[in-house]
């Protein structure tokens, strides 16, 4: 009985000791169920949810063997990408039980490795007001339908445009690239301005003139050396939504992705699509810096408001008059014209900026460009088709949940000229000249 008594005594003495042992080799205890685990420093930023948050803990009854379970995992710092949503703060969702927030699934948000794809890549689109492509949400915003009979109007109910007013020190002239207009049907969903990295990251499909190379992946190294669809080697990319005709069959590659976003007919290119550059009402203008990107208008101004909307529509024939919420009807042979002005007040510093705005901005309604910017070439598209003139016949591509609304039409661009191409739009729009 003494031999079994001192057994007894020992093997709990060499348990406490082995985990005194452990305490001190640091092995990390075990998490009480329930409690709040802190996440792993090690995990990649950009796992889109699944090991976002340094706190992300409260969904409940997590599994901490388990990386996948949105309980343990979902939420905190980075919770929904790259650059984090921010909607499920530092403890988590919490609010969906074992596996959290059940709608974000096993990698958290199902927007993916790039984050709440609809708030960009920075979190500064969609939500801010200040997008352009901001993505949309992989899908997950039900298809609104649209357009609307109530989305169209002759084009001489439409107000007349205000003529803008120029100083005596205005750059008067004008430089157009010839770049065609997509004759090689050049399309795609993507946006790599606002959606680096991005398979079908617009959910709608882009035209494209220029650079010849330009999709999701596309760099400035990746454009410098492509090719081009312009003239004198401007390798610049210009883009778009494309137009369609609703009745008529979608028959290009992109048709069943397109279909699912919710834009649906035969894709039309323009008939015309000029590149101008023009000048400044106020003063002189100075070059571009190479790989200047440049967006306009608001792809989500249906539901952002139209503080960003700039595009504007009108008709052959009468380019005195413009909407911006409507789509024309144009009488006769007159043809459907969109007209895309991006902003032209540089900060002197920055080719890009987190909103891809901040950097170019408008010049004010008398045409001076704000204190800290200067005045650089301003691109113009315009873009003529032939359409059906009549309602609910044509629209622009959208994001699922816009409707087709007229008013979120937008471009991109981003400067690949050569520096003594753009040289040469600065002399032919300072001295007047239409180059």
């Amino acid at each position: 009985m003494m031999r079994r008594k001192g057994i007894a005594v020992v093997i709990p003495a060499l348990l406490l000791l082995a985990s005194a042992t452990d305490a001190r080799a640091g092995a990390a205890p075990q998490a009480r169920l329930g409690a709040v685990v802190a996440a792993d420093p090690t995990d990649p930023p950009d796992q889109g949810g699944q090991n976002g948050g340094q706190n992300g803990g409260n969904g409940g009854q997590a599994d901490p063997n388990d990386p996948n379970n949105g309980g343990q995992n979902n939420g905190g710092q980075g919770g929904d990408g790259q650059n984090g949503d921010g909607q499920n703060g530092q403890n988590g969702d919490g609010q969906n039980g074992q596996n959290g927030d059940q709608n974000n699934g096993q990698n958290g948000d199902q927007n993916g490795q790039n984050g709440d794809q609809n708030n960009d890549q920075n979190n500064n689109q969609g939500n801010n007001n200040q997008g352009n492509d901001n993505q949309g949400n992989d899908n997950q915003q039900a298809v609104k339908e649209g357009p609307v009979a109530a989305d169209f109007v002759p084009i001489q109910q439409a107000p007349a445009k205000a003529r803008a007013q120029q100083g005596q020190n205005a750059s008067r002239g004008s430089f157009t690239s010839q770049c065609g207009t997509n004759q090689n049907e050049h399309h795609n969903p993507d946006n790599f301005i606002v959606a680096p990295g991005v398979q079908n990251g617009a959910h709608h499909i882009h035209d494209y003139v220029g650079n010849l190379s330009t999709d999701g992946f596309s760099t400035d190294e990746s454009l410098a050396a492509a090719g081009t669809t312009c003239a004198r080697q401007d390798k610049s990319t210009y883009f778009w939504p494309v137009m369609r005709v609703r009745q008529q069959q979608d028959d290009s590659n992109q048709a069943q992705q397109s279909t699912a976003d919710g834009n649906v007919g035969r894709i039309v290119a323009p008939s015309r699509a000029s590149m101008t550059f023009l000048g400044n009402g106020q003063s002189k203008v100075t070059a571009m810096p190479q790989f200047l990107r440049i967006i306009t208008g608001d792809a989500k101004a249906g539901t952002n408001g139209v503080a960003n909307a700039k595009a504007s529509w009108t008709c052959t024939g009468f380019q005195n008059r413009a909407l911006t919420d409507k789509y024309p009807i144009c009488p006769g042979n007159s043809q459907v014209t969109r007209v895309l002005e991006f902003p032209s007040c540089w900060d002197g510093r920055n080719t890009d900026s987190a909103n891809h705005r901040t950097h170019v901005v408008f010049p004010d309604q008398q045409g001076n460009c704000a204190q800290g910017t200067q005045a650089i070439p301003r691109l113009q598209m315009t873009l003529t088709y032939n359409l059906p003139n009549q309602p609910l016949a044509f629209a622009v591509d959208s994001f699922p949940e816009q409707g087709h609304a007229p008013v979120t039409d937008h471009a991109d661009f981003e400067n690949v000229m050569p520096e003594n191409l753009m040289q040469q739009v600065v002399n032919c729009v300072n001295s007047g000249r239409r180059c």
